[in-house]
């Protein structure tokens, strides 16, 4: 199983990015797949999950209204499209593979992470 994540970038605050992740190996199995991200000194904070076959997504609170989750099955690509990005927003981030509980995304796999950084 592997998890190619790329789109990361500098953009100004107010901007937007789109974030891919791309899955190989057993991806008849996927369940659902998210993002979480890291910023320097803080713990990996879950962002958002969408179940593969459903389509049903999740959001932590601080994305939602900004950020929107979807999955193109034929490509076994999952896709964060980022707008109104703030500061705040800056981070590494990276795609998992894994179930879904209580809302949020329970990974099993991880890929490598892509940086975002914003601009104030």
């Amino acid at each position: 199983v592997q998890l190619q994540a790329s789109g990361g970038g500098l953009v100004q605050a107010g901007g937007s990015l789109r974030l891919s992740c791309a899955a190989s190996g057993r991806t008849f199995s996927i369940n659902a797949m998210g993002w979480f991200r890291q910023a320097p000194g803080k713990e990996r904070e879950f962002v958002a999950a969408i179940r593969w076959s459903s389509g049903s997504t999740y959001y932590a609170d601080s994305v939602k209204g900004r950020f929107t989750i979807s999955r193109d099955n034929a490509k076994n690509t999952m896709y964060l499209q980022m707008n109104s990005l703030k500061f705040e927003d800056t981070a590494i981030y990276y795609c998992a593979r894994g179930g879904i509980s209580s809302g949020t995304l329970v990974p099993g796999y991880w890929g490598q992470g892509t940086q975002v950084t914003v601009s104030s």
